[in-house]
C-alpha cells in the first residue's frame, strides 16, 4: 500500500469514525435542555488520567485538568458554563462560557480533536504547521481563516490579540513561552494528551475538545468506537505465546531518547503482545539514555522502533550511516526495524483518532498471522 492511500484510508476511517456520531443540535438549543445521565457518564474519562468532569444537572461541567501520572500536580479548574445561563460555580474555577466558537492550538495533535469533530471553524490560529499534510487546514492557512502566532518562546502577540481566541489549548511539558500568553488574559487550557498512559488515554482528550465547542455527544461517541475497535483487536494477542521484545530510539545529539515505561507507547507495546525493554522504568514522558545503556540492554531485541523525518526513502544502510554500531543490534541484523517517517506519513495529525489503527500496525509487525491481510498505516517494518 502506498503513501497515497495508506492516507485516503485513514480519511475514510475518521469520516466513517465522526459520522457514527449524535445528530448535533445548535448552541442555542443545547443551552437550554440539561445533560443526560447517559452523557454524564460517557464525559467520564475511563483511560485518561490528566482530566476529570463533575456535569452539574443544569449542565455547567466542572473540569479539573492536571499533569497524568504526578502526584504532586496540582489541577487547574475551569466551569463550562453553557452561554445564557446564570450559574454560581465553586471558588477556585475559571469560567469559561460555551460553546467557544474561537480556539487556539499550538500543535498538530490538538487539532486533530477538531479535525475528528469536523469542526475546522473553531480554529483560529496555531503554532506548529511543520509537516502538516491534513488539506482542510492547509487551505486555511494559506488563505488566513486559521493565523499562524509563531512558534514556542516567539509568539507574535500581535497575531495572537487580531485572533480574538476565547481560550488556548497549551502544551505544558513543551517549551512553552507562554508567560507572554498569560499577559494576554486569555485562558489557557493545558492539554496533557500527550503525556496519557496509554493511546486510549490519549485518545479520549477529544472529549476536552468536545465539552468546550459543544460537541461533547459526538465526541463521546467517537471516542466509543476508536475504543471498541482498539479492544478487539488488544484481545486478539491475550493469549499469543511469545511475546517478542523491542526497544526504541536512535541517538540525537549524543542522548538516546526513549519513550518511559508508563508512556502510551508502552502500553500500545503490552497491547500488541510485545514486551518493552523499558516497561518498568515510571516515566511516562521521554527518557534519555546514553548509547551504552540502551547498547546494554536492547542488544538483543528482537524488534527496534524507529521514528525520524527522513528525506528519500529509509533503509537498513541509511541507518547504519547515521551510526555504525546500529548495526550490531539483533533487531538490525535481522531486518526487524518498526519504521515511521514523518518526512511522508503524518502520524502526530493523526495519532489522537487512531489508537486502533496504530495497534493494528504493531500487532501486524509483532504477531502477523493475527492480521494476515491487514497493511500497516502508520508503522511498517524496513524491508531493505
Amino acid at each position: 500500500m502506498n503513501h497515497k492511500t495508506r492516507f485516503i484510508y485513514i480519511f475514510i476511517t475518521v469520516f466513517c469514525l465522526a459520522g457514527c456520531g449524535f445528530k448535533g443540535r445548535n448552541a442555542a438549543d443545547k443551552s437550554s435542555i440539561p445533560v443526560t445521565d447517559t452523557l454524564k457518564t460517557e464525559l467520564s474519562p475511563r483511560y485518561a488520567e490528566g482530566f476529570q468532569v463533575i456535569v452539574q444537572p443544569n449542565g455547567v461541567k466542572l473540569l479539573s485538568i492536571a499533569e497524568p501520572n504526578n502526584a504532586h500536580a496540582v489541577p487547574q479548574l475551569f466551569a463550562l458554563v453553557p452561554k445564557g445561563t446564570k450559574a454560581e460555580v465553586p471558588q477556585g474555577y475559571t469560567v469559561i462560557p460555551t460553546p467557544v466558537d474561537r480556539v487556539i492550538c499550538m500543535t498538530t495533535p490538538q487539532l486533530a480533536g477538531f479535525t475528528g469533530l469536523n469542526a475546522y471553524d473553531k480554529v483560529v490560529g496555531t503554532s506548529n504547521t511543520r509537516r502538516m499534510q491534513n488539506k482542510e487546514w492547509l487551505a486555511r492557512l494559506n488563505d488566513g481563516r486559521v493565523k499562524k502566532i509563531g512558534m514556542e518562546g516567539h509568539f507574535d502577540t500581535e497575531i495572537i490579540i487580531a485572533a480574538q481566541p476565547e481560550i488556548i489549548f497549551v502544551s505544558p511539558n513543551r517549551r512553552g513561552g507562554y508567560e507572554v500568553m498569560k499577559e494576554l488574559n486569555i485562558p489557557l487550557i493545558p492539554h496533557w494528551a500527550f503525556k496519557e498512559t496509554s493511546p486510549l488515554g490519549l485518545s479520549e482528550w477529544i472529549k476536552v475538545v468536545g465539552m468546550f465547542i459543544g460537541k461533547e455527544e459526538e465526541a463521546c461517541r467517537l471516542f466509543s468506537d476508536m475504543e471498541q475497535r482498539y479492544n478487539m483487536l488488544k484481545a486478539k494477542v491475550a493469549d499469543v505465546k511469545h511475546r517478542p521484545s523491542i526497544f526504541s530510539g536512535e541517538m540525537r545529539r549524543d542522548t538516546w531518547y526513549v519513550p518511559g515505561g508508563q508512556s502510551f507507547y508502552a502500553r500500545l507495546f503490552a497491547d500488541a503482545g510485545a514486551d518493552y525493554f523499558m516497561k518498568d522504568n515510571p516515566e511516562t514522558g521521554g527518557v534519555l539514555m546514553d548509547f551504552e545503556t540502551v547498547y546494554s540492554q536492547g542488544y538483543n531485541a528482537e524488534y527496534w522502533r524507529v521514528m525520524n523525518g527522513y528525506k528519500g526513502e529509509f533503509t537498513y544502510k541509511a541507518l547504519e550511516a547515521s551510526n555504525p554500531q546500529y548495526a550490531d543490534f539483533r533487531a538490525f541484523k535481522e531486518k526487524k526495524v518498526l519504521y515511521c517517517n514523518l518526512e511522508y506519513i503524518p502520524l502526530y495529525e493523526n495519532l489522537p483518532l487512531s489508537p486502533h489503527i496504530l495497534l493494528s500496525d504493531m500487532i501486524k509487525a509483532f504477531h502477523p498471522d493475527l492480521l494476515p491481510e491487514y497493511q500497516p498505516v502508520f508503522y511498517s517494518l524496513l524491508e531493505k
